[in-house]
This record gives structure tokens, sequence and C-alpha cells, in this order.
């Protein structure tokens, strides 16, 4: 760089031999004294050592000569300003060059150096050489720093010490040596200047550590070539990838000063080995607790086994978080799901495993397990090879015995299972774009606090996340779109599940979720569904619906909340429960679903919105909440809005307890159910036998166990006409149903009355 070359800038001053007029013995500035005609000061044409110089007697304190033109200063411009002096007689002075600097507006800037380093005259006739270095930048070797105000200088040199000395002073110059500063000014360090070879076979490993460890801050520039580095590297500067890098998998590639996705794209020139290179620094270096993804879009070529990337690690419990960008796949037979069929045995006591699996090494980790008696969403979680063992994420509701079982491992995008526990981890910004070619994400087998917000989840094969162990536990699922490949399908033909838990504490909240064959599995219980909005329909008319939430724990604790349930129904099943049965437990409770907007179009006037699904005998429910919901359908009605489904058992209705089914809205139900129930009942004829029939208005057409009130509206007569004071006491459980109430009185009367039944006892 050179200013007086790149852009024509003018620094040196005119020669002594054009005439003194321009040089002051002052600061430079307009106005001041010059040496023109002074009697201390004249032009000798003729000087042995310099040719033509200035010659000059001491006779001031400090001596100064500045050249009265206005030097410009510029930003990351430095200037030399150097002269050569000699003494000829009398006392020997001191000589420095001095500058003074000048604002914008013209007036001195104070508090800057101005003078350079001083030398001592010591023999006459010796010709010295005094310089110095002023620019805007503190950098090493610059004498008067001056910074970005002053946009001038007057510039020449100071003679101090003894007065009354005779001193020559050749012409002074002024020179750009920016050049000097280059390589502080770019910032930069370049690998080869540390004998990297860039060749794609010498390491270059012990290159890259010197280069980082002299760039202070600086860049450090990959220039283009293939370079093999045969251990890992942390780099503590930024780095510029011009060329890119090869080393073996377990080698680690830190960028600390540049740690995203695009840095390590620059860095291996291969997306898909890029994200695992990150990935594998993300999880071993403290100095970052996120990767940044850079709105790139990363194509994968096969699963990406995520432990595998990292190697060294199958636990990790820090906070890691991936954000802002987009997957998706290259199709091709590597997406295809695997199926092994193998002989096993199960034993209900114990209750996830399964024993003598033939071919075990064959049955793949994190593998849907299919077969008579085995629910939804039951996973391969490990194997004993050696054991022939197989351990499962839930129990079988009735697959005693030995059978033939199914194994189908679906292929991930991004897969976790590797790792043996993995927690506090999360995404978000990010789109899984299945294609259709495979699923999203398996989640490690065992962890806590994993977390998806703001993604998409789009066209998956089978499922968007898979957990085959308990990697759920506390998932929290945020404002996530889960898209599915199957919208032309009838509602019953889907296959695709959006997600499935079997931990608890699992949150789904504001997330949305197009024509699944089930929106989630969740397994766990202490559940919160909040603000969703899942929607399951198709263009058949009067056509069946699949459950959009399936709840197979049942002792749920669980709240949903603010829902939108679109052609599709809540079921709650108990098909994970080892022994199916009622066996001395909570059975169906602590379940509320509350505030939610359910609605359907041309369903079958069967469809019910919520279904209770006992796999075994004598279930109840033991705690209900069904209150401030809108149930509605489009097009024909249908019967009601909740239901049993009696295919492996029904409930035992003597037994419900904690039953709240109120307040709730209906359009075009065609009987709307509640319990409390309020019933007005109008007994035409005096009788002492009152007989209530509720019937079908009763939640799940379950018994009249209690009657809460009885109020008279108005007179109750006895046969006579005359209004009768005595009181009635009920009967509950009545009629072959049960589901009717009766009142006794101590004659028989006639009169309406307004009563509160319910279904369950309070007491």
């Amino acid at each position: 760089m050179n200013k007086a070359i790149t852009d024509g800038v003018h620094f040196m001053p005119p020669a002594f031999a054009g005439g003194l007029d321009v040089w002051s013995s002052g600061d430079g500035t307009p106005g001041s004294d010059t040496y023109e005609d002074a009697l201390n000061a004249a032009f000798v044409p003729a000087d042995q050592d310099f040719g033509g110089a200035l010659e000059m007697q001491k006779t001031e304190t400090v001596q100064r000569l500045r050249y009265m033109g206005e030097t410009p200063i510029l930003p990351g411009c430095y200037l030399r300003v150097r002269a050569r002096i000699k003494a000829v007689t009398g006392n020997l002075p001191t000589v420095r060059i001095a500058g003074w600097p000048g604002g914008p507006d013209g007036a001195h800037v104070s508090g800057l150096a101005e003078t350079g380093p001083q030398v001592t005259l010591t023999t006459y006739g010796e010709v010295v050489e005094v310089s110095a270095i002023v620019g805007t930048g503190q950098r090493s070797g610059v004498d008067m720093v001056w910074g970005p105000t002053p946009v001038y200088g007057h510039f020449g040199l100071d003679l101090t010490g003894p007065n009354g000395g005779i001193v020559r002073i050749d012409d002074i110059e002024i020179e750009d040596v920016t050049r000097v500063f280059l390589r502080d000014m770019l910032s930069r360090v370049d690998v080869r200047d540390y004998g990297a070879l860039g060749d794609g076979v010498s390491d270059d490993h012990a290159a890259f550590e010197a280069a980082d460890a002299a760039a202070a801050g600086r860049e450090v520039l990959i220039p283009a070539g293939t370079y093999h580095l045969g251990d890992s590297v942390t780099f503590q500067s930024r780095v510029r990838f011009e060329g890119t890098v090869a080393m073996p998998d377990d080698k680690i590639l830190s960028l600390t000063k540049n740690f995203d996705l695009p840095a390590y794209i620059d860095a291996f020139g291969d997306e898909e080995l890029a994200f695992k290179k990150a990935f594998q620094a993300l999880l071993n270096n403290s100095g970052h607790e996120s990767l940044d993804l850079g709105g790139r879009l990363v194509g994968l070529r096969a699963p990406v086994d995520m432990q595998a990337a990292v190697a060294n690690r199958d636990f990790f419990a820090q906070r890691r978080h991936i954000r802002n960008g987009q997957f998706s796949v290259y199709p091709g037979a590597v997406w295809d799901t695997r199926e092994v069929t193998s002989q096993a045995t199960y034993d209900p006591a114990d209750p996830k495993r399964l024993t003598a699996v033939e071919n075990v090494a064959n049955v793949p980790v994190g593998a849907l397990v299919v077969g008579a008696g085995v629910g939804r969403e039951v996973y391969v979680r490990s194997k004993n090879v050696a054991s022939r063992e197989v351990a499962l994420s839930a129990p079988l509701y009735d697959a005693a015995g030995t059978q033939v079982f199914t194994f189908r491992r679906f292929q991930y995008m991004l897969d976790f299972s590797g790792f043996e526990d993995l927690s506090k981890f999360s995404m978000s910004n990010i789109e899984f774009q299945c294609q259709g070619e495979c699923s999203g994400l398996l989640l490690p087998p065992s962890g806590s606090g994993f977390q998806l917000r703001d993604c998409f989840v789009t066209r998956p094969k089978d499922r968007g996340i898979t957990s085959h162990g308990e990697g759920d536990q506390g998932m929290l699922i945020d404002r996530c779109q889960f898209l599915s490949d199957e919208s032309p399908k009838a509602a019953v033909e889907r296959v695709s599940i959006g997600l499935n838990a079997n931990a608890n504490d699992v949150k789904l909240r504001d997330n949305r979720a197009v024509h699944f064959r089930h929106f989630a599995v969740l397994a766990g219980s202490s559940s919160i569904i909040t603000g969703n909005h899942w929607f399951q329909g198709d263009t058949l008319q009067n056509s069946p619906r699949t459950a959009g939430l399936v709840l197979t724990r049942t002792n749920n604790r669980g709240t949903i909340t603010g829902n939108y349930v679109d052609n599709s129904f809540i079921e709650w099943a108990n098909e994970h429960d080892q022994a199916p049965g009622f066996s001395s437990e909570f059975s169906f409770s602590a379940l509320s679903i509350t505030d939610n907007v359910f609605l359907s179009g041309h369903v079958a006037p069967w469809f019910t919105y919520i279904v209770v699904k006992p796999h075994g005998a004598g279930h109840f429910i033991n705690g209900l909440t069904v209150t401030g919901n809108s149930f509605r359908v489009i097009g024909d009605p249908i019967d009601r809005v909740e239901s049993v489904d009696t295919s492996f058992a029904d409930l035992d209705y003597n037994r419900f307890r904690n039953i709240a089914f109120r307040d709730n809205m209906f359009n075009q139900i065609g009987t709307p159910s509640a319990s409390p129930l309020i019933l007005e009942h109008t007994e035409a004829s005096p009788a002492a036998t009152w007989e209530i029939a509720p019937g079908p208005k009763l939640p799940f057409g379950a018994w009249v166990q209690t009657v809460e009130s009885v109020v008279a509206a108005g007179p109750v007569r006895d046969a006579g006409g005359d209004p009768h004071f005595g009181a009635c006491y009920y009967e509950a459980k009545q009629g072959p149903g049960r589901d009717r109430a009766k009142l006794q009185w101590g004659t028989p009367v006639s009169g309406t009355v307004t009563m509160i039944l319910r279904v369950d006892d309070p007491f």
C-alpha cells in the first residue's frame, strides 16, 4: 500500500533549494515566522555530504524547523519523517523529528505525542540520520500515534540542548511506509508461512497450530489446497478457508471464533461431513454451547449416526443447541425400512423383555415391534446378543408365550440412538425435509430435557420423532409443524405418526400436525398438551377417523387444554400395561380435558371425540374433568361426544369416582352429556314411586350412582290435589342398564322436580 502511488497523494516537502519561505521557525501554521532572510539560517548550495543543505545556528532552547505545507494524515496510512544532519561547529545539540497535529477546523489537537526519539550529535562532520513514524493506529514501531482526529500535520525537526552550535540539514523526506505494517493491518496469518503444504498428504497439523499461536487474534488464512491434519486442531483465532482440510473421523476441528456450519462447510467442502464434524466439536468444546447452521440446507446421503459422529462420548448432559437451517435427503435404497422377523418368548412377569430371541444379532435397536398383543409404538430399546434378549420400550398387553414378532427399523435423518444418555439437548428453527423417503428424529434411549421448537418436520415416511426408550423425559415440543406425506389417503389408511413418548412430563405446546394417523402417542404421565392444532380428516363422506392423541397411561395426571382437535379424537387406553386388567391401582384417573375446540365434518354417526379403551377387565374412571369444551359437527350429527371402546373389555361403572363432565357446548350432537346432570322430571299422575330415566345424557352410558339434590318446582300434590310436604328418598342404579333412579314418596303424589344426578360417587 502506498498512497502516493495508488491515490496520488503528495507527502514529500520541497527541497530547501526551492526557498526557505515555506519553512517555519515556529509550529508551521500560517503566519508563523519563516527562515527566509533569517539571521541564523541560510541555504548552502554545495555541501560535500548533502549537495544543497540548510545551515542553521541554534539560538533558542528548542530550535524548530517545520514545513508549512499541510501533510495529510489518513486512516490506515503511516508516514516516516526522516532527516540527515551533521554538526559543523560550536556546541553539539540534540535532534529529533517533530510535528504539529491539526484538526478538521485547523486548530491544534492537543494531548498527542508530537516528537520522535532524540539523537545527540557527538562528532563534527559525522552524518546522523533521525526518523520517526507517525500514523493513526497504535502499532508497534509507531512513534507518534495521533488517532483519528488530526487530518494533517506540519512536520520537521527540533534542536534541543545547548545553544550556539551550527548544523547542516539535508532535505527532509516524508514517505508512506504503510507497507511495513501491511501484515498487521490485514490481520491475517497464512498457514503456508508456518510450513503447511496443502498437498493432501503431508501432515499440516503442526503448521496449523503454529499459525494459530502466531495470529494473536488475527485471522488465519487457509489458502487453496487440501490440508491433511493428522491430529485434532483447536483454533483460538478466526479462520478463513479458501482450501479444505481432511482429517480422521476421530480427530476434532474446533473453530472457537467462527463456530458455525458455513465455516465447517468451507473447511471440509461437503455439507454432510461438515455437519458431523461441527456436531463433534459441539460436544467436545466448552467454548460454545450452540451450533448455528447459518440458514444452510444440508443434504444427507444416509442417516446420520449422531453418536458415531462424536465417537468419544456415550453420555452428555450439558446444554447443547442446534439451530437455523434445513436438512434434506438424497433419495435411495439407504432409506428403506429394514424388516426382520424372529421368534421370541414374552413373560408378563418380566414386562419389558423378550427372551430366547432367534437371530437376535439381526434385530435392530430402535425397531418397531409388531405382533399379537403388542400395543402401538413399542420399540427395541437394546439387545444382548450373548443372552439372546431384547429390551423393550414398553410392556406388551397380551403376548404371553412364544410367537414370531416383526421388527421394523425405520431410517431417520438424525439418529441419536447410539448414545447411552443425552440430556439438555435442543434444536430450533430447523426444517427436516423427509420427502416421504425417511423419518425425522430418533431420540437416545435415555436422557431428559430434549427440546424441539419452531421446527418443521415435513413429510416423514413413517415417524416424525421416535422415542425407543426414555430419552424423552421432560421433552418439550413447542411451536413446531408436523406435515404428513399421507394427505391424499383416507384417515384409516394412514400409517405415519407425528411423535411418541414413553417417559413422563412431556410438554406439547402450540404445535400443528396435519394428516397423520396419530399426532402423538404418549405412554407417560403428567403431560401438558396445550395450544395445539391437529387435524386428520379426508375427502370421504361419513368416513371413520383416527385418534389424534393416544394416551396409554391409566393414571395419567395429564392436562389437555386449549387445543383444536380437528376431525380426530382423543383415545385413552392402557395397551402398555404389563397386566391390562385392573389390579389394585388408580385405574383410568387424573385426566383433565378443558377449554378445547372439537370439530369434525361429515363423519360417521358413531364417531365420538373422547374414547376410553380398556384392554382388560375391572377398570373404571377415577378422576376425569371434561369442562369448557366446544363440540361441533359439520354435516350429519353424531350421537354423542364420548364413548367406551369395548373391543377388549368394558368399564366397571359401579366404581366411577371424581367425574366432572359439565359446562361444555354442543352443536349437531344428538345427545349432549353431563355429570353432574341437571334434569327436570314431571310426574303427571300421582304415584308413590317416580322412575327417573336420564339414560343417554349421562357420560359413557354410565350408571346413576348419586342423586345430589331434588328440588320441587312448584307444589307436589297428593291424589286429592292437596300440597304434599313430605320428603322423598332416592334409589340409584335402577333399571336393566342401571342408568335410572327412583324417587320414593310416602304417598302417591304428582308434580315437577329439578334434580342433579351423577355417574360417580363423590364420597
